[in-house]
């Protein structure tokens, strides 16, 4: 995962509530074993209505309830690779926004009118450390789990915080060893 400091520029909106994993990305594209290769399948069904236009912006602003729906890990890499490192909204499903933040995604709850606001301005930038988001004509601080920010500061999942441990993990390796098979009593 790459480190998240601060994410600005341009914001990308989507006025919609309830915004399920299924419409994120539909079931027929979650074959691929890879994280990769999502991006173009985001909003899929909704993409081919006229009109449509998501630009791949830094930021996306949505409603609330953002993420509803089955569990699907996709979802967020979907986001991730159509271009997407933080999203805005007044709500998310809570397996989505971990989901997000196992990978390095952003997601903030910022209320419905500081999200409208950002919408209309259009720009805005995230400053994780800080935990505020600022604007053109306002700012708001927001919260998250200082062991997600600690791991999204520092660019890693979970797979590096595993290998962190390394030392401690050998250690206790190493106190479990017996000379001989191991065997259990019936």
């Amino acid at each position: 995962m790459r480190p998240i400091q601060t994410i600005t520029g341009p914001v990308s909106v989507l006025e919609r509530d309830d915004v399920d994993t299924d419409q994120i990305i539909p079931k027929q594209f979650l074959k691929r074993v890879q994280r990769t290769g999502f991006g173009e399948f985001l909003f899929y069904d909704w993409a081919k209505q006229p009109g449509w236009e998501l630009p791949p912006n830094p930021i996306l602003v949505a409603g609330r309830n953002f993420g509803c729906g089955s569990s699907r890990e996709h979802a967020p890499w979907a986001l991730e690779d159509y271009g997407f490192r933080a999203i805005l909204a007044p709500s998310f499903a809570d397996i989505f926004y971990s989901n997000c933040t196992k990978i390095g995604l952003l997601p903030v709850e910022l209320s419905a009118s500081d999200c409208q606001e950002i919408a209309r301005l259009g720009e805005a930038e995230v400053d994780l450390d800080a935990q505020e988001v600022r604007w053109q004509r306002g700012s708001a601080h927001f919260e998250i789990d200082p062991e997600i920010k600690h791991r999204l500061l520092n660019g890693l999942d979970e797979i590096a915080l595993t290998l962190a441990q390394g030392e401690t993990i050998d250690a206790y390796e190493r106190e479990r060893e017996r000379a001989g098979p191991v065997t259990t009593a019936l």
